[in-house]
């Protein structure tokens, strides 16, 4: 065993004869088999390096599983989390690249457009040479591509990373602007090697906390401590536009945050190019428009499906 979700449990097996591994994901949801096979159908015409890709699928009376292409690193989470950092900051800047490419491609890479509502580190898997691909569709939903917004019924995701219209419409629609508030969650997480929902770490919010290490002056330059570590050194700039992307992507209303083709534009420019972000209103100060402890029931509660 691999390891093991809300959808079932996944297994490392072997594609016969080829004997080519595989992980294979056998599900613990009921469905008939029409809606399998069009699902799989469905996820099959999914093709993009930074995407895990299925190979194939197995269906026998109320079992079901899928296939997919074996990623022998495993999850990204044990890297970033790891006590020694395990990528440099140009590694981890290309990863996030990698990343921010494969959900755009889900997002308008194809006719049909696929809302992830689940982008995590444990979600990220590394190929043999660490290539980052994006896994894990089961609370994705697939909808036509003039569809600007879904169902909150439809929705359920994870604690920490959970984008506010998710829990209120009164922040906005729920659209792709929710994946990217998804990720920019994990570049944070990427950038500070600290899990955002953390009950071992201080009661601080991990957003909140980041962004008052910018200490923005008069002149709108920023002047940075490394996050990464206790020591008081400069941050360096590739972790620096990790952070300021990051937080862009996390505004409270969706309409402020970047679309992902924009978010790759970002990644691959100069870091000097990025604006600092308005200061959202997790952080605590004048004008911020609503306490932290508001916010925090974000991280506590997830929508019912």
């Amino acid at each position: 065993m691999l390891g093991q979700g809300g959808l079932g449990s996944v297994y490392k097996g072997v594609i016969l004869p080829r004997d080519i591994y595989a992980a294979v994901k056998m599900l613990s949801y009921k469905c008939d088999g029409e809606e399998f096979i069009n699902e799989v159908a469905t996820i099959g015409r999914i093709h993009h390096i930074n995407v895990v890709r299925l190979a194939g699928f197995c269906s026998e009376e109320m079992r079901r599983a899928l296939v997919y292409e074996y990623m022998p690193r495993g999850s990204l989470d044990k890297y970033i989390f790891s006590s020694e950092r395990s990528f440099s900051w140009h590694k981890l800047n290309e990863i996030a690249l990698g990343i921010t490419r494969g959900i755009n491609y889900l997002h308008q890479g194809y006719d049909m457009q696929s809302l992830h509502f689940d982008i995590k580190p444990h979600n990220i898997l590394l190929d043999d040479n660490f290539v980052p691909k994006v896994a894990d569709f089961g609370l994705a939903k697939l909808y036509p591509r003039d569809k600007s917004f879904v169902s909150e019924r439809a929705l359920q995701g994870a604690v920490g990373y959970i984008a506010p219209e998710m829990v209120s419409r009164s922040f906005g629609v729920i659209s792709r602007k929710s994946d990217v508030y998804n990720f920019g969650t994990l570049l944070l997480e990427m950038a500070g090697g600290r899990k955002n929902a953390d009950s071992n770490a201080s009661q601080t919010y991990y957003p909140s906390w980041v962004y008052e290490q910018l200490i923005i002056n008069h002149d709108q330059q920023v002047e940075v401590r490394e996050i990464s570590s206790s020591s008081a050194v400069d941050m360096h700039e590739l972790e620096r536009k990790l952070c300021l992307v990051g937080l862009w992507c996390i505004q409270m209303k969706p309409h402020d945050r970047p679309t992902m083709s924009e978010v790759i534009e970002m990644l691959e420019g100069d870091v000097d190019a990025l604006q600092v972000p308005p200061r959202p209103f997790f952080c605590d100060g004048p004008g911020d428009g609503m306490p932290s402890s508001v916010y925090d029931g974000f991280l506590l509660f997830t929508p019912l499906s």
